[in-house]
């Protein structure tokens, strides 16, 4: 019988379930909002699937292995296999999402080589996005592509978030366009995000996860800012999972003849 390896990542804003066959074909996939009681959404997208094994990732990853005796592995080494399961070409994953962002190298066999991680400050996180676009009045899907159909943008000084929306509020309150705001602090973002990657890779296309990869402004300013190649997703938020489901694949013992 056919065995069958999950991953689940559990994140500030969602929870994703991935399950992969023998050959690491994705059989199912689950996402729920991650609530107020991660444990409690977790158990019950469990208990809908059938598994051998399964590996938790993200932000949650610790409370779930004491809650379901499960195995973890970090959100970087997780995104970087799913990644380069999707891209097999790629040599750098950008992962953003509501809480932290990152930059992770690889070597040409897809192990990680190199990362830096920025999770002590909002700024370039879903986060800081959202409370920018509701500042702005915009929903989190609106904002995107209303920085997108900017032209140039204005200048965001800071990148503070309690400071940006002050600043943001002003420029409002000049009567400046929220569009042209919008596409400042997208590239606000992006000047930060690209730093980081620029400091652990230079070359070679590049993955980007999460939720913000949904973003068509984030995506745009990325590959014009890095002159690289930004691969995205079909769905961006299960890159995590499904790297964990594949490293959980790896951990079943061989089939005996």
């Amino acid at each position: 019988m056919s065995k069958r390896s999950a991953g689940i990542d559990i994140g500030s804003r969602t929870i994703e379930l991935v399950v992969v066959g023998q050959d690491g074909e994705i059989v199912e996939s689950v996402q729920a909002d991650t609530g107020f009681d991660p444990m409690a959404e977790a158990k019950k997208m469990i208990e809908g699937v059938a598994f051998d094994h399964i590996v938790a990732t993200g932000y949650g990853r610790n409370l779930f292995e004491t809650s379901f005796d499960a195995s973890t592995v970090t959100e970087i080494k997780a995104h970087a296999r799913g990644a380069r399961a999707l891209f097999p070409e790629i040599l750098a994953v950008i992962d953003i999402g509501g809480q932290d962002s990152k930059a992770i190298a690889l070597f040409d066999t897809g192990k990680v080589k190199k990362f830096e991680m920025n999770d002590r400050c909002a700024a370039g996180t879903g986060k800081f996005l959202e409370i920018m676009a509701k500042t702005l009045g915009f929903t989190i899907e609106e904002f995107g592509q209303a920085a997108l159909e900017a032209r140039n943008g204005l200048s965001i000084s800071s990148m503070c978030t309690v400071f940006a929306e002050s600043e943001v509020t002003s420029l409002i309150a000049k009567g400046e366009s929220p569009r042209e705001i919008a596409k400042g602090l997208h590239t606000s973002v992006i000047r930060r995000v690209a730093g980081m990657v620029n400091r652990v890779s230079s070359q070679g296309d590049i993955a980007f996860t999460g939720g913000v990869a949904q973003n068509p402004c984030m995506c745009a300013l990325l590959e014009a800012n890095l002159g690289r190649r930004i691969r995205i997703p079909d769905d961006p938020q299960r890159v995590g999972a499904l790297g964990a489901a594949l490293l959980a694949r790896d951990q079943l013992p061989a089939d005996t003849p």
